[in-house]
């Protein structure tokens, strides 16, 4: 088993509108990630999730492979790792 990691990433392009919340928290739970995702106001998604790295890799596959999102950009970073239980939207 691989070591847990905690990333904040904030997703440029047509990420609101188009499900990106809901396919987030749906795949997340399915993976067995933790952590949230939002909407901000200038027109980006913020998300912060935890897990194994591969298995973030498949979120963000997931997501890039969905019919009416376009992941143009993403600011990834590491952050620390937190005692997280669900993934939800915020």
């Amino acid at each position: 088993m691989s070591e847990k990691v905690r990333k904040h990433i904030i997703f440029y392009g047509r990420v609101q509108g188009v499900g990106f919340r809901y396919y987030s928290v749906y795949k997340s739970r399915q993976l067995g990630l933790t952590g949230w995702v939002r909407n901000l106001y200038d027109g980006t998604v913020e998300m912060e999730v935890q897990g194994e790295q591969q298995v973030i890799d498949q979120l963000i596959i997931f997501l890039q492979n969905q019919r009416f999102i376009m992941i143009e950009d993403m600011d990834i970073k590491k952050i620390p790792v937190v005692d997280d239980h669900d993934f939800y939207e915020r």
